[in-house]
């Protein structure tokens, strides 16, 4: 623990990071951290003994690192970051999430990010943008801390004809696809769980918010099918076809990604402040 306390002062003082000394995590979030380490836990453990699931997330993570911008001033930060995957392809990114674990580099809330003004290149959240119950005020949070050409990626689920089915039914966080989106540009404390995966193919995709997001420029949007994963059983249920056919899968989702309203159960969207 004190050598990570180290490693953590070191990058604060290279960063020149805002970090709070005294984190209040119940006010940030009305989550109990035990279930929130329970099930952190539980998805490392799978992670671990499911190799399946770790070369399907290496394709993933293969279409982030394509918008990687190496030129671009600043560090790599991802928010939400879970088990922190993200280190095992960019291993000088910096990992947060709400509550701490020793694999993580900051403890942070989104919506109030330690970083000085215009001092990180890339924003990275993976499965992270539809648990955001204000996207406005993390965007406007998300600006002022980016390089004016940094980036913002995202990476979510994509509600289209065949995937509606595997999200509504066999997944325990709801699609959200009938409920009004939060406009606010801020959030007040206490936030409380907030899960809606539709959201991005709402905003990004089907846009149904006018003139969304303001003050920003989409330099890239795409769904592409994703039926290894959704078979795959994720970190939850077990895999539905053998580790073998995984190749045989990733042919049919390159084929079928060409039409993504019908097939499509990922996307991919890269933001930039204008």
């Amino acid at each position: 623990m004190e050598k990570f306390r180290r490693s953590l002062a070191s990058t604060t003082a290279k960063f020149r990071l805002r970090l709070p000394t005294d984190f209040p995590y119940s006010a940030a979030l009305v989550v109990p951290i035990e279930q929130h380490q329970a099930e952190i836990q539980r998805n490392l453990r799978r992670w671990q003994s499911k190799p399946l699931l770790r070369e399907i997330y290496a394709g993933f993570y293969e279409r982030i690192m394509t918008f990687i911008e190496p030129g671009l001033p600043g560090c790599v930060v991802e928010i939400g970051s879970g088990i922190g995957n993200l280190k095992g392809r960019l291993p000088k990114a910096l990992t947060t999430d709400l509550f701490p674990n020793p694999w993580l580099d900051i403890v942070c809330d989104g919506y109030e990010l330690p970083f000085q003004s215009q001092t990180l290149s890339h924003l990275v959240l993976f499965d992270v943008f539809h648990h955001l119950r204000a996207p406005n005020a993390f965007l406007r949070e998300a600006r002022r801390v980016l390089h004016p050409q940094g980036r913002l990626i995202l990476f979510e689920p994509y509600v289209s004809a065949c995937s509606y089915l595997a999200y509504r039914f066999f997944h325990h966080e709801p699609l959200g696809l009938g409920q009004p989106i939060e406009t606010a540009e801020a959030l007040p404390r206490p936030r409380d769980y907030y899960a809606a995966q539709g959201n991005a193919t709402r905003l990004f995709f089907r846009l149904e918010y006018d003139a969304w997001p303001h003050g920003w420029t989409v330099l890239h949007r795409e769904a592409f099918s994703c039926f290894s994963y959704l078979l795959s059983g994720g970190y939850s249920k077990p895999s539905l076809y053998p580790a073998a056919c995984l190749g045989l899968l990733g042919r049919v989702d390159r084929l079928l990604s060409g039409l993504p309203r019908l097939f499509a159960g990922r996307c991919l969207v890269v933001l930039s402040p204008r």
